[in-house]
């Protein structure tokens, strides 16, 4: 394993499952942009979570040839687990995580991080459905999502109006505080954690983006939305 570097301002953490098609291109294409458009200082984490591929290897290899890639293998797959090990360990001052498909554009992560680092804000939100944010989805995926979030807005009385958005930072000791109270380590770890920062009071804050739908993506849409209205379920009567 890679350690961080002294004085890391933000850690992007990149969680990945059987990606050895993308992997490279995308993490190599994050790295450059990192180098060349932001003014404060970023290391790229990149948490495999049980891959039965080359992925480990690949990232791996980007690791050892690449500064400021850290490589980090779990045996236990689920992509809540492998963001919540990487924010734990962070040493930077605030930790982001992103779908490694790069289904978000990089340009909103400066208007993520930017107030964080500037203590305005505990927790920031990517959002597909505010003012300003374009998307390209297809639309049984477009259904399914508008409909858990009206399901989600009823039954935990969230605000946040994006949930499912794979684009969020938080400030680091904000993050170790509340990660210990977040159960799930799969895909319903987003709205587990921001229901949570909402209940315990901490600054959020949404930001628009540009996203397009991977037509390639490990999602297996109705079986995730099962486990998500579970999760809500879960959620709704600790409430």
């Amino acid at each position: 394993m890679v350690h961080l570097s002294p004085h890391i301002d933000v850690e992007v953490v990149v969680p990945v499952y059987n990606e050895a098609a993308q992997v490279r291109a995308h993490v190599e294409r994050l790295r450059r942009w990192l180098d060349e458009a932001v003014a404060f200082t970023a290391e790229v984490t990149v948490v495999d979570n049980a891959s039965t591929d080359d992925t480990m290897a690949i990232v791996s290899d980007l690791a050892s040839s690449t500064p400021g890639i850290t490589a980090v293998h779990l045996e236990r797959k689920g992509r809540g687990g492998a963001i919540r090990q990487a924010w734990m360990r962070s040493d930077a001052t605030v930790v982001a995580y992103m779908d490694v498909d790069l289904s978000t554009d990089l340009a909103a992560l400066g208007p993520l991080v930017e107030p964080l680092l500037r203590d305005e804000h505990d927790l920031a939100v990517g959002s597909r459905r505010l003012p300003g944010s374009q998307v390209s989805r297809g639309a049984r995926r477009e259904l399914i999502s508008r409909g858990y979030l009206a399901i989600a807005h009823v039954a935990l009385g969230t605000r946040i109006t994006d949930l499912q958005c794979g684009f969020k930072a938080m400030r680091t000791k904000a993050a170790r505080d509340l990660l210990p109270e977040v159960a799930d380590d799969e895909w319903f770890f987003d709205t587990e954690l921001l229901v949570l920062a909402e209940r315990r009071g901490l600054r959020i804050t949404e930001v628009p983006v540009t996203w397009v739908d991977d037509p390639d993506t490990r999602v297996r849409v109705l079986s995730t939305a099962w486990k998500d209205l579970q999760g809500v379920e879960r959620l709704r009567r600790r409430r």
